[in-house]
């Protein structure tokens, strides 16, 4: 790469007259067919005049901040054509949908995927009845449109897409128009700080355009009311080179719009250029930014009825209402539509004229076209090492303990080594933590703010991704699976629903791209929730929380995977599984304290193949007729209770058959017709038999197991113990004691809820209670949990 020439930089800043005309010509073109959505159901080119017929019965959509997307739109497609710059398009203001797809009607690409939208009349009118309407397309910049990988519908993303898409991804340019009401939500004002992660020599590069029209759905916004001096020195202490354009006269604004984009992209290849040639300092680069300032709703009505419309919150949605009725409002629409001159920019066919057609970029370098927002297109799959490498080594089930997360670490540590290119670890701050350090024996964290000498494994060549924003590291992980690229989003467990709602939105957007035969599969979300409720004891009630399971659950099966492996060698499995897989949500849920061990690798390979599966050796049933009762669990320390409720049943009451069943993919519980990986009929049975109570304990909230099980025989014998909101700062087993999912629990449900009982029953509850009673003194008296607990392994007392 070399830095452009100062004449390359020249002609790209004066555009010339016929430029000019050009870029003027597909902006009308644009706005045009904005509003044609928004409006129109009939008469798409104004072929005869406009009445009530033609307007369609709802009228939804947002105007006002379609205006400044078509600029900036309009004027990347300039640059990409005279300098071949690779660029992908992501907008902020996400309902300025019809703006976008209108940029990949005029550039041929909405054709191309969806061929009943012809470059014609009948192709224009299609277009306009679809938007927002039954069997349409939403108002947003959905999955449905080309070129986008950022949704928008909910506010505050648009930059931790975008820096997510530009790393590792050395030659892309990301535009990322932030609207000014979405610059006041919390994400958008942690997201700034992705020039701090963002390293030249080998990343992309990301240019914010802040749009400031000055309002949102129904009043002013911060930013725009701001003082420009307070607005730069905002910006410029986040790390921004500031680059302002304002107005609103023409062609004033596009000669102002694109001086500023040539010296935007001129500065970005001027610092890719010094870190790849070996003239860079290695300090960090003063990325540039855009600031535009352009009225809302610009070009549209200036008044309605006597109020201003055009520049205030009016315009923001649809900004003449009741055009079918009112007479006055629908002569005001036309004249609005006809202030575009339509009939310069279609010919008699319809479709474009070359005047505005000749202003897109050719073939895959249209932003709408761009294989970067179909990432599948580009993705290569990960050289992974064989997992079982990694194993922990066992003798007897539930003798050995390890730190499960370490050895997924390790797995990781060789997969970065292997994938230089496509892999990285995203997590806030908890790398280490986690028990999942062993990747910094091969990769720094990434940094490119000053360093010191009491830093450890942190720098600017890093690709392990830390910043204690959950926000950041999903956002990031989103865009660059997104792109084609593959990774982990680590974080604690009760943190996860910091972003929970990304997690719900990426969910969305993969189940509509399988719609979509167009949207090639892209690598999976692989979220690790580790430090979990359960073993968050030290840190009290704030830290205990295992919602992010129930939001997975809710999502559509086709694309949401939960697992919960109970040890080291399940958990490496599931790994290696959801980094080959493609177009999911993989939740993966265990902790990283010292546990039990409790499958050899390959009786772990064979019980995540199946999902469930009987652990013979954990109970007492022989299989030849049906057990009294079935423990069954989900999830590592409540396997380990349910494995010690067991013992003890088979040492205090062994006449008493029991059969411990372990579930690693709670998504095999539904039947085959609620998710694909629902166990069959037959295996069920084989499982729980169809008349046998259940005693169940889970990891997360009991109503999920209920909500799993519906439709299978007999589901009110499942008995389910959870998380039940009770805790505070204790001991380890105290956790499950406040939320009685106990051994001791578990053994006391069993006897209420066995079909037989032997004898000796009535003395082992009161035991249990005992044990009970013993266990509350001796943690408020010692400060930690009874011995007989505390270094409980299979064959000790339980």
């Amino acid at each position: 790469m070399s830095a452009p020439s100062d004449e390359l930089l020249d002609d790209l800043g004066r555009p010339s007259e016929d430029e000019l005309a050009g870029l003027d010509a597909w902006w009308r073109a644009n706005n045009y067919l904005t509003i044609g959505q928004i409006y129109l159901q009939a008469n798409p080119l104004l072929r005869e005049p406009l009445t009530a017929a033609h307007i369609k019965p709802r009228l939804l959509g947002h105007w006002g901040t379609s205006p400044g997307l078509s600029l900036i739109y309009a004027h990347v497609s300039r640059l990409i054509r005279m300098t071949g710059q690779r660029a992908v398009y992501l907008a902020g203001p996400g309902h300025g949908g019809p703006a976008l797809v209108a940029a990949g009607y005029l550039e041929g690409t909405y054709s191309e995927i969806y061929p009943a939208v012809t470059r014609n009349e009948p192709g224009l009118l299609r277009l306009f009845r679809q938007f927002s309407s039954p069997g349409g397309i939403p108002s947003h910049v959905s999955v449905t449109t080309p070129g986008s990988i950022h949704e928008g519908g909910e506010l505050g993303y648009v930059l931790v897409h975008a820096f997510g898409a530009v790393m590792d991804n050395p030659d892309l340019l990301a535009i990322a128009v932030v609207g000014d009401g979405e610059a006041e939500t919390g994400p958008l004002e942690g997201s700034w700080k992705g020039v701090s992660f963002l390293n030249p020599a080998r990343d992309g590069a990301v240019l914010p355009v802040l749009h400031l029209n000055g309002a949102k759905i129904s009043g002013p916004t911060v930013l725009a009311r701001k003082d420009p001096a307070e607005v730069r020195a905002l910006l410029s202490g986040h790390g921004y080179e500031v680059i302002e354009v304002e107005g609103d006269d023409l062609p004033g604004m596009h000669l102002r719009f694109a001086a500023a984009l040539a010296q935007a992209w001129g500065r970005i290849r001027a610092i890719q250029t010094a870190a790849r040639e070996g003239t860079w300092d290695g300090s960090r680069p003063t990325w540039p930014l855009i600031v535009l300032r352009s009225p809302k709703g610009w070009t549209g009505p200036a008044e309605v009825d006597g109020i201003t419309v055009t520049g205030t919150w009016r315009s923001h949605q649809v900004p003449l209402s009741g055009v079918k009725e009112n007479p006055e409002h629908l002569a005001i629409l036309e004249r609005w539509l006809r202030s575009y001159r339509p009939d310069e920019l279609f010919d008699e066919t319809g479709a474009p004229v070359p005047l505005v057609s000749g202003q897109s970029p050719d073939g895959d370098l249209r932003m709408s076209a761009t294989a970067h927002a179909n990432g599948g297109l580009l993705t290569r799959d990960l050289d992974l090492p064989d997992f079982t490498g990694y194993a922990v080594k066992i003798g007897e089930p539930g003798v050995e303990r390890a730190e499960s997360t370490r050895r997924l670490g390790e797995f990781m540590r060789d997969i970065y080594s292997r994938n230089p290119d496509r892999f990285r670890l995203f997590c806030p701050d908890e790398t280490n933590s986690n028990r999942l350090g062993a990747v910094f024996e091969v990769s720094d964290r990434a940094f490119m703010e000053h360093v010191t000498a009491d830093d450890v494994a942190i720098g600017r060549d890093g690709r392990v991704m830390e910043v204690l924003s959950e926000h950041n590291c999903h956002g990031w992980l989103e865009s660059y699976t997104l792109t084609g690229r593959h990774g982990m989003f680590a974080t604690y467990e009760a943190f996860a629903m910091v972003s929970a709602s990304q997690t719900v939105q990426h969910g969305k957007w993969l189940q509509e791209a399988k719609r979509l035969p167009w949207r090639a599969k892209v690598p999976s979300l692989n979220i690790l929730l580790t430090s979990t409720a359960w073993r968050n004891d030290h840190n009290g009630f704030s830290h205990q929380g295992p919602g992010l399971i129930q939001v997975v659950l809710t999502q559509r099966g086709d694309v949401a995977r939960v697992y919960l492996p109970p040890d080291a060698n399940c958990l490496l499995s599931v790994a290696d599984h959801a980094f080959r897989s493609r177009s999911y949500i993989n939740l993966i849920v265990i902790d990283k304290q010292p546990q039990l061990q409790w499958l050899s690798m390959d009786q772990a390979i064979e019980h995540c193949t199946r999902g469930a599966g009987i652990w013979q050796w954990a109970g007492t049933d022989d299989g030849t007729s049906d057990p009294d009762i079935i423990l069954a669990c989900a999830g590592d320390v409540v396997t380990m209770e349910t494995v010690a409720a067991a013992q003890i049943l088979k040492e205090r009451l062994p006449g008493m058959r029991v059969r411990v069943v372990n579930v690693v993919d709670l998504m095999t519980l539904p039947r085959p017709k609620d998710h694909p990986h629902g166990m069959s009929e037959t295996f069920f049975t084989e499982l729980f038999t169809d008349t046998v109570d259940v005693v169940f304990a889970f990891h997360g909230y009991p109503g999920a197991i209920h909500q799993l099980v519906h439709g299978r025989p007999d589901a009110d014998r499942f008995r389910v113990r959870g998380f039940i909101e009770q805790g505070t700062t204790t001991t380890p087993f105290d956790m499950t004691v406040r939320n009685r999912t106990s051994r001791y629990h578990l053994v006391m449900d069993a006897i209420n809820n066995a079909r037989r009982l032997p004898p000796g029953a009535a003395a082992l509850k009161d035991w249990c209670q005992s044990q009970l009673d013993r266990h509350e003194a001796y943690i408020v008296e010692h400060l930690e949990d009874m011995p007989e607990v505390r270094d409980w392994a299979v064959g000790r007392p339980a």
